[in-house]
């Protein structure tokens, strides 16, 4: 049956009803689905119901009746989540709303457009792969989200100017994307994987803002000074340090690890730090920010990642200290600490054994994807920090750090 107008429609009729209508949105009703799909709840009175309906919108359009489940009212049924065949990440249908649901003999409004941190992104067991060290985006499976299809800018860092090391690919393209959707010019500081920073770039400037590519490696000082030069001189300054890049090699011996392996781990992940801060502190205004990537394992350190945890742990301290150090300056220094994520280096690094199982260890029992991880970044470099320095965000699935 139809109706002209929710005020015509049977007081009896409104505990057992679903109003369809084009022009009701979501803000204007509470009860309201996408594309205008209202629906009243059965425990309700029908008095209730009624006032709900016709003091919280405006109908003018011609609305249409229609008679629920016996144990839910359902507003729309959702269409079911699709796979993307290249990255078998599941996509989210806009069209998704609120349902009612019984439990306890109680309506509940179940929202359709949450997703369950469980099982929204691929879980274990991953394939087993191999990549050459540092490992590339193009050949990692499944395929890693970095935000392209999902992160939404709101100004945050409009106007500023950001360096970001490692930022071709993994955490370091995430943190790339947001950044730009976020109004920032972005340096992409990379080692040799062109292609991957290419990408970078690509998605970086469809946001409208400029990319700038520097390869060369960062265990160097004078190519970190270099870095400085380049963003002040062709990005016009220099507000935001995102320490990233790092390396690392599993070994199940000390004995495995050679004193160049050992030197290159402690020169990538903690040297360049100090040598990027150093060269940045004339350029770096009040207000600026530096986020370093320090990891889980400073806390829960794994017996095959000596090396590496030891820089982790270094990390720590060395932002600690450097909130302190540029805090009359109005500088401020924080970090990020992940758990597993996952990213080019994982294959490229890690022991097939534990490569397929990586990230079921942890509450969530899964590896985080690079999107996950890039609104801490955002959040640490905007204004919206600005009571924080000497902090770290965790970003570990659940793995306790205390």
């Amino acid at each position: 049956m139809a109706q002209k107008h929710p005020d015509k429609i049977p007081m009896q009729q409104l505990q057992r009803v679903t109003v369809r209508t084009k022009n009701l949105t979501r803000t204007q009703l509470q009860l309201v689905q996408v594309q205008g799909v209202v629906t009243i709840p059965m425990a309700l009175p029908p008095a209730v119901a009624a006032v709900q309906v016709l003091t919280q919108a405006t109908v003018r359009e011609p609305v249409q009746v229609l008679a629920p489940g016996p144990e839910v009212v359902q507003a729309r049924e959702p269409e079911q989540e699709q796979e993307t065949p290249q990255t078998g990440l599941k996509k989210q249908n806009p069209e998704r709303g609120f349902c009612f649901k019984k439990i306890n003999n109680k309506c509940i409004m179940e929202n359709k457009n949450l997703q369950n941190p469980l099982d929204h992104y691929p879980t274990p067991p991953y394939p087993r792969q191999e990549q050459d060290v540092p490992g590339t985006e193009g050949q990692l499976n499944p395929k890693a989200d970095h935000g392209e299809e999902s992160y939404k800018g709101s100004g945050k860092l409009t106007g500023r100017k950001a360096l970001i090391t490692g930022g071709d690919s993994g955490i370091g393209r995430a943190i790339a994307i947001a950044f730009a959707r976020e109004g920032a010019d972005v340096l992409i500081s990379y080692l040799n994987e062109h292609e991957d920073a290419k990408e970078t770039a690509r998605y970086v400037e469809e946001a409208g803002r400029k990319a700038l590519l520097v390869p060369g490696d960062i265990c160097d000082e004078a190519h970190c000074t270099a870095l400085v030069e380049d963003a002040v001189n062709k990005l016009g300054s220099l507000d935001i340090i995102i320490n990233n890049a790092a390396f690392q090699m599993a070994r199940e011996s000390i004995q495995e690890v050679s004193s160049e392996e050992w030197d290159r781990t402690f020169k990538t992940n903690i040297y360049s730090m100090f040598y990027l801060c150093k060269a940045a502190e004339p350029y770096l205004q009040a207000g600026s920010s530096v986020v370093n990537t320090t990891s889980v394992n400073a806390y829960k350190a794994p017996p095959i990642l000596v090396a590496y945890s030891a820089t982790k742990g270094a990390i720590q301290n060395f932002t600690a200290s450097m909130a302190q150090l540029w805090a009359e300056k109005g500088i401020r220094v924080n970090c990020v600490a992940p758990g597993p994520v996952w990213t080019p280096l994982i294959p490229s690094t890690m022991p097939q054994e534990e490569l397929e199982n990586f990230g079921k260890n942890v509450p969530l029992q899964r590896a985080a994807q690079p999107a996950e991880l890039a609104p801490a970044y955002v959040l640490l470099a905007s204004n919206d920090s600005s009571y924080m320095t000497g902090s770290t965000i965790q970003v570990t699935g659940g793995y306790p750090t205390i």
